[in-house]
Order: structure tokens, then sequence, then C-alpha cells
């Protein structure tokens, strides 16, 4: 995962915990919701900046078996 992309996923997982929490502290329904969502979305990221590395290895790997014939 790219450096920017794995900050960008980390702060939305982050900001999105905090969120949530602070929600439930002060009894904040659609705050903690706001939060659950925002923490989804940054584990979503994640997952696909995972998914396009296992890509990229795939290809490089393919790419290297061609070359190397």
């Amino acid at each position: 995962m790219a450096l920017e992309q794995h900050v960008d996923a980390t702060a939305d997982k982050v900001a999105g915990e905090a969120k949530e929490v602070a929600g439930k502290v002060t009894d904040d329904k659609h705050l903690e919701v706001e939060g659950k969502a925002e923490g989804l979305l940054g584990k979503a990221k994640e997952a696909i900046e995972d998914a396009k590395d296992k890509v990229a290895d795939v290809v490089d790997d393919v790419k290297d078996k061609f070359d190397n014939k």
C-alpha cells in the first residue's frame, strides 16, 4: 500500500473510532453512527489498497515468468 493511502485509511479509522466513542460518551447517536461510518470507510480504503497491491504482485510475477523464458 502506498504510504499516502495507508495514512489516509488509518486517519479515517482513527477519526471514526474517536467520533464513535465520543458519541457513546455524550449519548449522541448521530455522532456515534457518523464515527462508525467513517471507521468503515477507512477499513474499506485499506482493503482496496491491499487488493491493488496483490494484483500488482501477481502482474509482476507474470511479467517475470515471461521475461525469464
